[in-house]
């Protein structure tokens, strides 16, 4: 084997060095991190050693069939999957999403304007499906002291589109609050509707299964037709990898996608891509096999109590209250009005921890998202006392304030109706404009958030198209 170029792995060094850390617990959000130096060894060997593996055609590298089918066995046997569900493997739980909502809008080919039913806290890879499929996403408040959906509401909301629905969804947990819906009524009433349901358990699916989950979530409910699971998540395998399960064969057809109608060879694809690299299968499969289901049993006690840890010290700092109780391993933190949480993110940050802001939305408070890690648990005192240390700060500065007339002006603002040169102007107000036409982000960025706090949702992302197209350029 030759030698690998030393200047360019060295150059590849210091580019990371401005990202955020992938080990060691402390970022929340993003990355999964087990702790286990050796299961990331073996998860980097095998991406490695099958990084030059195509999946297009799984006749020409049966391993990576041998290795999605034995994914999918464990995954049935966790989430109380009938003997005959299938499954297929994908890139992330986005795709996993777009292709359960794709699943559901081709099997009904005779409905001419498809909806689904989800609730407000879903997932945004659902309104990405509805932009790209043309299923309109129909999406019902949740309680707002629980945030979790309201079955009568769904319920509802599936009568009122009854003639054009075609798929109804639910979180467990949702990514936002950390807590479960109420999987059974709401899959019960889509069963007696003839509508698939499907359960989105991207973050939780590799939690749950060890968890004293009070109520049953998955194919163990009557009604569920799928479910989504990444395992690049509490799997912490490498990105990226998700899993997609059908209650049986026939539910999953329509994801099927065969073109002979050119001259190449003729086209069969099971997810939204054609060629796609081995690498992260591979790795999956070896960590998952490395930890083992012992193995995962252990780093999610290890998690919750890490989890329950960290709640009580919210419940137990002044001028902070968990948003919604949490059913697994993330954490929805929100503040009174002493402070804000994205100056509050920007304290926590100059302290080495990354927590993530998040924006207020139909009545729902903004809050500080953490997603807690097997490795964040050996570090939770040193996380209480950055939390209170930068709460204290946050309340010493005050929360940030947007102007009134600013606010008005971004309440008036049509999107649709900008230019290049307006969002420029508007990226300028918002604190992210560069020179000569490029974008900065600045290191603490509580005053940009607050503005997009303050901005409306088509406003917000505009905001963000604008940045990232000039960010790219």
């Amino acid at each position: 084997m030759p030698e690998l170029d030393s200047p360019v792995l060295a150059r590849l060094e210091a580019l990371r060095a401005g990202d955020l850390p992938t080990h060691g617990g402390r970022t929340l959000a993003y990355v999964y991190d087990s702790g286990l130096a050796d299961a990331d060894a073996v998860g980097r060997a095998a991406l490695a050693s099958f990084g030059a593996t195509n999946g297009l055609d799984p006749t020409a590298f049966p391993s990576l069939a041998a290795m999605e089918r034995d994914l999918v066995a464990l995954a049935r046997h966790l989430f109380h999957a009938p003997e005959g569900a299938v499954g297929t493997v994908t890139s992330g739980g986005t795709e996993s999403i777009l292709l359960a909502v794709q699943t559901a809008r081709d099997a009904h080919p005779d409905v001419q304007r498809p909806a689904m039913v989800v609730p407000a806290t879903a997932h945004g890879a659902f309104h990405k499906a509805a932009h790209y499929f043309g299923v309109e996403l129909v999406a019902v408040d949740v309680d707002p002291t629980t945030m979790r959906a309201v079955p009568a509401a769904m319920v509802a909301a599936m009568d009122a589109h009854a003639d054009r629905l075609v798929l109804v969804a639910v979180s467990t947990p949702s990514y936002a609050h950390g807590v479960i819906d109420p999987v059974a009524p709401i899959a019960a009433a889509a069963a007696e509707r003839g509508v698939r349901c499907h359960v989105d358990a991207c973050i939780g699916g590799w939690v749950l299964p060890w968890a004293d989950v009070a109520a049953p979530w998955d194919f163990a409910v009557p009604g569920v037709t799928s479910l989504s699971a990444d395992l690049h998540k509490y799997g912490y395998t490498p990105k990226g990898v998700s899993l997609l399960l059908h209650r049986d064969p026939g539910l999953r057809r329509p994801q099927f996608f065969a073109s002979a109608d050119w001259p190449g060879y003729t086209m069969l694809n099971a997810t939204m891509q054609s060629t796609r690299s081995g690498g992260p299968l591979a790795a999956a499969w070896a960590v998952t096999q490395h930890i083992g289901v012992d193995g995962y049993r252990a780093l999610v006690r290890t998690t919750l109590d890490a989890t329950r840890a960290l709640a009580d010290a919210v419940r137990a700092t002044e001028h902070l209250r968990l948003a919604a109780e949490p059913d697994a391993s993330l954490l929805a933190v929100a503040t009174d009005e002493a402070l804000d949480v994205f100056t509050l993110s920007d304290e926590m940050g100059e302290r080495g921890w990354f927590v993530q802001p998040q924006m207020a939305f139909r009545g729902l408070p903004a809050t500080l998202h953490l997603t807690v890690c097997a490795a964040t648990a050996s570090s939770v005192d040193d996380f209480v006392v950055a939390l209170r240390e930068s709460v204290a700060a946050a309340v010493a500065s005050g929360p940030v304030v947007v102007a009134p007339e600013l606010r008005a002006a971004a309440a008036a603002l049509d999107p649709a109706a900008l230019d290049d040169a307006a969002f420029d102007g508007l990226l300028a107000v918002a604190g992210l404009a560069g020179e000569s036409g490029t974008v900065s982000v600045p290191k603490r960025m509580a005053p940009v958030n607050a503005l997009l706090d303050a901005a409306p949702p088509r406003l917000r992302e505009a905001l963000l198209i604008a940045f990232l197209d000039r960010l790219t350029r």
